[in-house]
């Protein structure tokens, strides 16, 4: 790889604001999202659009044996590993190419046959496995459904095709990668639930939690649906009053808010037709679930799957394209665009479609100027050498919001940034590399 060639290639064709056409060519065909997906990467395959508050990520790092590398046996920072193969669910909300484990939960799954709401149990192995910029998709071996995921910049859609008979969509709550427990889900209608799951304890961190509000909807009313949690382990008399001792106990005459530290949700249909299609929208927000609500309608509506795929896919040929190589070879086109399609995860945007975010470090909802965004996601020690000078020259208007989203951080609790992490300072590493 001659990164000197690259760079020089790079400096001589860049086109700040150029659009893809301009290129004569589709970008987005030389990204390869499963580049840094193993041997300690930390990156994932997950649809994203550039710089978005949502990620959808294969989570495979838990649940099975065959895992070569499993979140709970050993410290482990991403959602996914291309080793492994045992998919337990789309998480929503995920960092990429970070060192400490946060994040990477509200887990969607979708199942064939019997109700079972334990993930050893219903996970699945998988083939046929695909990755493309707004765009993952995979077959899952047990229950022989297709999978596809893409995103919004605030929400998430996936579509399940299955084969006939009966069926499940599941949202796992409480496990994910987060060393922080507890979420909270309310029904509000056949096909809605709303809720929130506390995240946090960033690299040893124990104070530093936040919440993420959620709002999910089914494209078609379930025949049976309800709640689950996990019950504690009794002994003695106490025990032989439930049935539900040491195990996951579904609810299925309840329709309240539901609590806990294990807890998770479900849909089920029957007598589904081969080929139906159901698919899941979930939208999301750091401010509360009715902005959560209003993302997910203000950025989904009118749209379906295919709709809501091509516009991420757009949005990627565009910002890929601002950036034009030629000459050089293949390999070093595909190593170019997907380093700077990795480029274009993080920061990312934090604020909600009404422009409100969380304070920085403090208890109050702020609101930014019309026509900006606030940035979150600030790994400085990482990112001040290079990052930050990509982003002036070939995304001036973005890095200007960054440069604001710190000044304000500083304003609102004292002092600039060091590794911030949706409105909590984490405070890893060392120095101030925000100065530079």
């Amino acid at each position: 790889m001659n990164f000197r060639y690259l760079a020089t290639a790079v400096a001589a064709t860049l086109w700040l604001g150029a659009s893809a056409a301009e290129t004569h060519d589709d970008p987005t065909l030389w990204v390869n999202p499963f580049v840094g997906t193993s041997n300690f990467g930390t990156t994932n395959p997950g649809a994203i659009v550039p710089n978005g508050m949502m990620s959808v990520v294969p989570f495979n790092v838990m649940g099975s044996d065959t895992n070569v590398f499993d979140k709970d046996a050993r410290w482990w920072s991403t959602p996914y590993e291309f080793k492994n193969k045992f998919f337990t669910g789309y998480a929503h909300g995920s960092l990429s190419g970070v060192g400490c484990p946060d994040m990477g939960s509200l887990l969607t799954m979708a199942t064939t046959g019997p109700l079972n709401v334990n993930y050893k149990e219903y996970g699945s192995a998988y083939t046929e496995e695909k990755a493309s910029p707004g765009y993952y998709t995979n077959k899952l071996s047990k229950y022989d459904i297709i999978t596809e995921a893409t995103a919004t910049a605030r929400s998430a859609v996936e579509r399940y095709t299955f084969p006939g008979g009966d069926g499940n969509i599941l949202i796992n709550l409480c496990q994910g990668l987060t060393n922080e427990s507890g979420a909270t889900v309310r029904r509000v209608s056949d096909t809605e639930i709303e809720g929130s799951k506390l995240l946090g304890t960033f690299c040893y961190n124990p104070q530093k939690v936040f919440p993420v509000y959620f709002v999910a909807r089914v494209s078609k009313k379930p025949s049976t649906s309800g709640y689950w949690k996990m019950q504690p382990e009794m002994t003695g008399v106490e025990a032989e009053w439930t049935p539900d001792d040491g195990t996951y106990k579904l609810y299925t005459q309840y329709g309240r808010d539901l609590s806990g530290d294990d807890i998770g949700y479900w849909w089920s249909y029957r007598d589904l037709k081969p080929g139906e299609q159901i698919e899941v929208s979930l939208g999301i927000s750091y401010v509360s679930i009715a902005n959560a609500r209003e993302n997910l309608e203000k950025e989904q509506k009118g749209k379906d799957f295919d709709k809501i795929l091509a516009e991420a896919r757009t949005q990627w040929r565009n910002d890929l394209g601002r950036i034009a190589v030629t000459g050089g070879t293949d390999e070093q086109k595909q190593v170019f665009y997907t380093a700077l399609y990795h480029a274009l995860i993080h920061p990312n945007i934090l604020t909600d479609v009404n422009g409100q975010y969380p304070q920085m470090e403090g208890f109050e909802n702020l609101t930014v100027p019309e026509g900006h965004q606030r940035y979150t996601v600030f790994s400085l020690w990482d990112t001040y050498r290079n990052v930050h000078q990509l982003m002036t020259l070939a995304y001036p208007e973005r890095q200007i919001d960054m440069v604001r989203s710190m000044v304000d951080m500083s304003k609102e609790w004292g002092w600039l940034p060091k590794w911030e992490l949706y409105g909590r300072e984490t405070f890893t590493m060392e120095g101030d590399p925000a100065i530079p």
